[in-house]
């Protein structure tokens, strides 16, 4: 979310400080206030009040229909945000002043006055803990209160629990199919939909179980772990060992200074040898800026490799800084190809398409099948003698190794003079942390990485150069980290932005908030669409769990009813299936609801944001894998009680209209 606001004034500019006239709280969001709403809420505030409806009391049910990303659960995030907002629910003089010069000419006086008194004193709130795996239908958050004050809150719950629960789920996700050694790091912030976004895109996806963040503000807010590196500018700015002003750099233990210049070159000398990399391939550049950043951090040295592109004149391919190239080539990873040319779909599946290029003409254009293998290829000689190919982020085949002689020319500089800066920090007391790919085919190049490291360890007797960090950015989604887990990848952290930040599988979760009751009357919302009927009335909610500790099903049911006891049969049906019901004995039941908010004041010990990203993998394990699976996944049951079942449908017909046939 946007910059908290502090009474210190530790988190806001002078002239936001300004602004706050004396009412800014604590860790309060200064972007969300009552004016953070959508404009009909205030007319029908007005139309409430002049229709004398100020002591009405409402229930209001918060919630969304549908699993995001094709998936079959959801984490509920974004509590904590709504209960300072109740928290500091007042509209200011200002706030009054700018409604008399906005809404509609002919407002009386005394609503405005009305106004200015309202707060969010009289509204309970329950809802379920924030962090917790949530599915369609159930109630996230319950408010009852007075009904235009619970009316105008709407729109604002809705914008602080929508992206805030999307986030979190998308971020689940990726930690998922990425598993629990992998490290993964926010690199989102240039991409978001702005500061606010990108700040929410922080927050929500450390919640949702990635490790650190390269949003320094965010860091600071929350106090989320803050990583980076450096840009491929950095390594550009220089061009060759004059540049370098400063290259000396003390050993850590004893303090004696060393030209560490000198110190990289000779270790690239012999690791030319090595590594069977000539020296040559080496950019002069590339290995200034490296030696450059390792004095600056040599406690913190991790490089980006792939700047620069110096393949030699016989593979018939120009030397490009940021790896781009003329010639036969792979276009997105700048893997030299013999006969093959490619072509890729980079908007959301990872699957290439192949295009034969050989020296007699082929007809041949088919789409990969789900195996990734060719569909049908038997006609093209071409194809078959290509021994198939790695293109991106995807094997075609096996030989890879014997076809690739000739890849990662650039990642080869990179690497040569990483290695060389390495041992050269090694022999001033010190670690180099790693380094980050950030183009090419991440899988083949992280595992030349890692054999490379490997052997630089063997070779110089170092043991921790084998397990030095190896990075991976470059446009990842949850697709390209299964196809990199498929290929066998030696990737230790992904840096994730743009598909991670901006939801791109599905921008909105689509959170509702609908009216179920009134002055103790239940209120239902009919519609053809059978998916958009509301669950009427003031409702409990349950977790029921079977005897292998896994939850089976969530159970609505009316207040007034008694709870589901463990060991006791409970008759769970389909809300709107008249044959869809079962019995369910539960091991263990639990109470989804707690009281958050009530009589003005937040009624629970709010968790930290650790404690939230703690409850969502605690949550998570309690779901069975099938739920879970990124394919085909089972959806998971929700249910109500034989009473809330009854009781919809005497209320469906009660308000249906009656046709009539002529």
């Amino acid at each position: 979310m946007a910059t908290e606001a502090r009474e210190d004034g530790k988190f806001l500019s002078r002239k936001m400080m300004a602004r706050c006239s004396g009412h800014c709280h604590k860790n309060r969001n200064s972007v969300v206030q009552p004016l953070l709403t959508d404009l009909y809420q205030i007319t029908m505030a007005y139309a409430y009040w002049k229709s004398g409806k100020t002591e009405d009391q409402s229930v209001f049910d918060l919630f969304f229909r549908t699993n995001p990303f094709q998936g079959e659960f959801t984490i509920f995030a974004g509590l904590e945000e709504c209960l300072k907002f109740l928290e500091n629910f007042h509209y200011s003089d200002g706030d009054i002043e700018y409604l008399r010069q906005t809404l509609p000419d002919g407002i009386e006086d005394e609503f405005f006055e009305y106004l200015s008194h309202l707060t969010a004193k009289d509204v309970i709130m329950y809802a379920i803990e924030e962090g917790s795996v949530v599915f369609p239908r159930v109630p996230l958050i319950k408010v009852e209160g007075p009904l235009i004050v619970v009316q105008l809150l709407e729109t604002t719950l809705l914008t602080l629990v929508n992206y805030a629960s999307l986030m979190a789920t998308n971020a689940a996700r990726y930690r998922m199919v990425a598993g629990k050694n992998i490290k993964l790091l926010e690199f989102g912030l240039r991409r978001a939909q702005g500061p606010d976004g990108g700040l929410s895109a922080s927050k929500y996806s450390y919640v949702g179980g990635f490790d650190g963040t390269s949003n320094v503000l965010a860091g600071k807010l929350f106090d989320i772990p803050v990583k980076g590196t450096h840009a491929h500018a950095y390594i550009t700015s220089f061009t060759g060992f004059s540049e370098l002003k400063t290259r000396t750099l003390r050993h850590k233990v004893t303090g004696i200074p060393q030209d560490l210049l000198e110190l990289s070159i000779r270790h690239r000398d012999a690791l030319s040898e090595v590594l069977d990399i000539s020296t040559e391939e080496s950019s002069e550049g590339e290995l200034a800026a490296m030696v450059s950043f390792a004095i600056a951090f040599p406690d913190g040295f991790m490089a980006l490799v792939d700047t620069y592109d110096v393949k030699s004149a016989q593979n018939g391919v120009d030397a490009h800084p940021n790896g781009e190239v003329n010639g036969s080539s792979d276009i997105n990873s700048n893997i030299t190809l013999p006969n093959v040319a490619i072509e890729c779909n980079h908007k959301t599946d990872v699957r290439p398409k192949l295009r034969c290029n050989a020296d007699v003409e082929c007809k041949c254009s088919d789409e990969m099948g789900r195996n990734g293998e060719p569909e049908d290829h038997a006609r093209c000689s071409s194809m078959r003698s290509s021994r198939k190919i790695l293109v991106g982020h995807v094997v075609l085949g096996r030989n890879r190794l014997n076809l690739l002689t000739n890849v990662g020319k650039s990642f080869r500089s990179g690497l040569l003079n990483f290695c060389a800066v390495a041992l050269a920090l090694n022999d001033q007391g010190y670690r180099a942390i790693g380094i980050r790919i950030d183009s090419g085919d991440l899988a083949y190049l992280s595992c030349l990485a890692r054999q490379t490291f490997e052997q630089v360890s063997a070779r110089f007797r170092i043991p921790w150069f084998n397990t030095l960090t190896i990075v991976a950015s470059n446009d990842i989604n949850e697709d390209t980290i299964i196809s990199l887990n498929e290929q066998g990848h030696k990737i230790d952290c992904f840096g994730i932005g743009t598909h991670l930040v901006t939801c791109q599988r599905q921008p909105a979760l689509g959170c509702v908030y609908k009216l179920v009751e009134i002055n103790s009357q239940a209120r239902i919302k009919l519609s053809q669409d059978v998916e958009k009927v509301t669950m009427p009335g003031s409702k409990n909610a349950f977790r029921l769990f079977g005897a292998d500790g896994h939850a089976l099903i969530d159970l609505m049911q009316k207040v007034s009813e008694p709870p589901p006891e463990v060991g006791q049969k409970v008759l769970c049906r389909h809300p709107f299936q008249e044959s869809k019901r079962a019995y369910v004995i539960p091991t263990r039941v639990e109470c989804l609801y707690k009281v958050y908010w009530r009589d003005g004041r937040i009624c629970q010990s709010l968790p930290g944001l650790d404690q939230v990203r703690d409850r969502v993998q605690a949550s998570l394990k309690t779901v069975r894998n099938d739920h879970k699976r990124t394919l085909n996944p089972t959806p998971y049951k929700v249910a109500v009680s034989d009473h809330l079942y009854n009781f919809i449908h005497d209320l469906w017909l009660q308000n249906a209209p009656i046709g009539e046939l002529s």
